[in-house]
């Protein structure tokens, strides 16, 4: 019995080493992912020693452009949708966070400051003074929600408007934590997460993301495996993740004067529709939209029609 059990052991052993080897996935360096995931009008910018990269499009002459900020794991092309129906109207600003796609982890002035949503928001701030916007539109999806009222809070004088996308901020208890996530907040697990990355994590993340599970293509998850693979991003999401505390600071939203918009989708496993309607009930003036066939990252899922009530709030015409 004792030899049958050792040597099932051993192979077990062997089968991981296996599986381990064959979902290595080292870093790589950021100028190897340029060429795929900063076509024009990507731009690379430093704000006090932080590489930025951004896309800046619509005409100059906005006077209260558009920021839009992305979420956990993502990318400023989760905003390629929305971007395509506002650019022709409006000046619109993506950009990468620190720690995630081709910006990579905080370095310069806000190297080992953390990736707490305040820190994110004056980095914001500071991209806006760097890129000269006295006054701007503010929105954010999840992580970006979170940063993007933050940046309401912080600064309520140059936000205009507010757009809260299944946006992070009170406490919440997610029906679905992505398998990724849960893995990076185990000590030593985490570590050998540095070196291994098995793509189908990353599918199976978007799969909790998304409520339609047909629009998860091989390209997307391409774009966030390759992304999240960029130098020093893995090691910053471990960090984001440690440090995260929901709920924090949340009281301020009461204090949002900002004229919002709040869009949910219903299927969200990750953050629940009751979080939209706290911030519904929480900022005056704000109006919640849900859609109920979508899940957390509905500019994502379906641009065309999350759009329509940006536009609305925006008092733009519908391409």
């Amino acid at each position: 019995m004792l030899s049958w059990l050792l040597r099932a052991i051993g192979v077990l052993m062997v089968l991981t080493a296996i599986a381990l080897a064959m979902s290595r996935a080292p870093d790589r360096p950021v100028n190897s992912l340029v060429a795929r995931w900063a076509v024009p009008p990507s731009d690379f910018v430093e704000v006090n020693g932080q590489v930025v990269h951004l896309r800046d499009e619509g005409p100059r002459s906005d006077p209260a452009p558009i920021v839009l900020v992305h979420g956990t794991s993502a990318s400023l092309h989760t905003w390629e949708g929305w971007v395509k129906a506002l650019k022709a109207q409006r000046r619109v600003i993506t950009f990468d966070l620190p720690g995630f796609g081709l910006t990579g982890p905080f370095s310069g002035r806000y190297a080992g400051g953390g990736y707490g949503g305040d820190a994110y928001a004056r980095f914001v701030l500071d991209l806006a003074d760097h890129l000269k916007l006295q006054r701007f539109v503010v929105g954010g999806n999840s992580l970006g929600g979170d940063v993007a009222w933050r940046v309401a809070v912080l600064a309520p004088e140059r936000v205009s408007q507010l757009v809260l996308v299944d946006a992070g901020g009170p406490p919440f208890v997610p029906e679905q934590f992505p398998l990724g996530w849960r893995l990076a907040r185990v000590p030593v697990v985490n570590s050998v997460m540095e070196w291994v990355l098995p793509r189908q994590i990353v599918a199976q993340g978007l799969a909790t993301a998304y409520a339609d599970a047909s629009k998860i293509t091989p390209e997307l998850v391409d774009r966030y495996f390759e992304l999240t693979l960029r130098e020093g991003n893995r090691r910053a999401l471990m960090e984001r993740l440690r440090e995260w505390r929901p709920g924090e600071g949340a009281e301020r939203i009461a204090s949002i004067r900002t004229p919002t918009l709040v869009i949910w989708g219903r299927r969200d496993r990750l953050i629940p529709l009751s979080v939209g309607e706290h911030f519904g009930r929480t900022i005056p003036g704000s109006r919640l939209v849900v859609f109920d066939d979508l899940g957390h990252v509905p500019h994502e899922e379906d641009p065309a029609r999350t759009v329509k009530p940006v536009l609305a709030f925006l008092g733009l015409a519908a391409p």
